[in-house]
């Protein structure tokens, strides 16, 4: 990553704190992210649900997205702990 390529939104300050996440946990685990939804029509530009993991191994979604009309940077929107009783057990599947 080159400076400047991701940037961390004030809400997803405040998501990873709630749920005790490490910047450095979703950095690091940007590449074996796996998409899980994509959102290429969001409002305020393209977004994707990636499914990452901390250094615990445990799971973690991530909501990135990029500004309309730009190419980067990739902004970190959300991030969270999934719920097992909302996903299915590999949480790449939203429980109906």
């Amino acid at each position: 990553m080159s400076a400047g390529e991701v940037r961390i939104s004030d809400h997803g300050y405040d998501e990873l704190a709630e749920d005790k996440i490490r910047v450095r946990d979703v950095l690091d685990g940007l590449a074996d992210a796996k998409v899980v939804e994509d959102y290429p029509g969001f409002g305020k530009g393209p977004s994707v649900l990636v499914l990452q993991q901390d250094h615990d191994r445990n799971p973690i979604h991530v909501v990135w997205g990029i500004p309309k009309g730009a190419e980067r940077p990739a902004v970190l929107v959300t991030a969270y702990r999934p719920d097992s009783a909302r996903w299915t057990d590999d949480f790449m599947e939203r429980l109906k």
